[in-house]
């Protein structure tokens, strides 16, 4: 019988990784946040993003990787250390490393990530910068101090969650730019929508200079544009919520939305295809978010976050597959 995939529709999801669980390192206290994939023979290289305990209530937040079996996803191995460190002081990522996106560039490993640097009037401001492993993505060294994406005149502040592809001879930077500043209040909440830069080297970007996805909140935050090739059209994964409330209340926070493209620039949004909500019990019983998506010996699977944007890990889910 030929199997076919007529929507997304997932089964067997649980938690697969957990820093409380899983690991005991002072620098992956709690928090495992952006997982991406990287298949290697005989494992796959699984980088996230994780925070040791807060220092007078702030937080930090490093990037490491879980290597996983590809039989079973059983735990192989932690990195020990950050992948790469915190930037000196004054750069735009001394106070954190999230999200973390890889691509394999030949022998190298080329690495996009958002760094953190704290502000006064809100809690914090991010850019885009870029990293390249020499040793298979064990540890990663800056291609510069300064972020290879940064605020311009349409685009005045949070350039993060960057999500990296080649599709040809053409790189393609997915990510989120901040629009506004909203208080829930007193406590400042950004609203970011998803955006797109291409490149012909992986340095040098051209912004395109427009929001990707149709917004269907009035105040929609859009993050974690998580794009793949299927079908003869392109595919995006990504998460949205409320501007405000979305903390602490399961209706306004967090889910899942679908869009498919001809062309990686013109986007239709179908959230309806996209057939996975919040469990009933459990780490994801309130929120799911920033999706990650990779195919395996012909299933293809999802990473996400659960609860409190990932305190407790990221959880795994399975395809759902129908036949005729």
């Amino acid at each position: 019988m030929k199997t076919i995939n007529t929507s997304f529709e997932w089964i067997n999801r649980r938690l697969l990784f957990s820093p409380e669980r899983d690991a005991a390192l002072d620098w992956m206290d709690a928090f495992a946040q952006g997982p991406c994939v990287l298949e290697r023979d005989t494992y796959l290289r699984i980088y996230f993003s994780c925070r040791p305990k807060p220092v007078d209530g702030r937080y930090v937040s490093y990037s490491g990787y879980v290597d996983v079996d590809k039989d079973d996803f059983s735990i192989l191995r932690v990195s020990e250390r950050p992948v790469l460190e915190l930037g000196e002081r004054g750069t735009f990522d001394e106070f954190g490393i999230y999200p973390f996106t890889v691509i394999d560039v030949g022998d190298e490993v080329h690495a996009y990530y958002g760094g953190w640097t704290r502000t006064v009037s809100v809690p914090f401001n991010v850019n885009i910068g870029k990293a390249i492993s020499q040793d298979g993505g064990k540890t990663f060294e800056r291609v510069g101090t300064g972020p290879i994406l940064s605020y311009t005149l349409d685009e005045p502040f949070i350039l993060s969650g960057p999500k990296i592809r080649r599709f040809g001879d053409t790189w393609y930077l997915f990510y989120i730019a901040g629009r506004e500043w909203i208080m829930d209040g007193d406590r400042p909440e950004p609203v970011y929508k998803i955006r797109l830069a291409t490149s012909t080297d992986g340095v040098t970007w051209t912004k395109q200079h427009r929001d990707l996805i149709d917004s269907v909140l009035p105040d929609e935050a859009q993050a974690s544009p998580d794009v793949f090739y299927e079908d003869g059209r392109y595919h995006m994964f990504f998460c949205y919520r409320e501007a405000t409330d979305y903390r602490k209340n399961p209706e306004r926070t967090y889910r899942l939305g679908y869009a498919s493209s001809p062309d990686l620039l013109h986007w239709t949004r179908d959230d309806t295809v996209m057939k996975f909500t919040r469990a009933e019990t459990g780490f994801d019983d309130e929120m799911v978010a920033y999706p990650h998506t990779f195919t395996l010996n012909g299933k293809r699977y999802l990473l996400y976050l659960g609860n409190e944007v990932g305190r407790a890990g990221f959880g795994i889910a399975e395809r759902k597959e129908e036949t005729t």
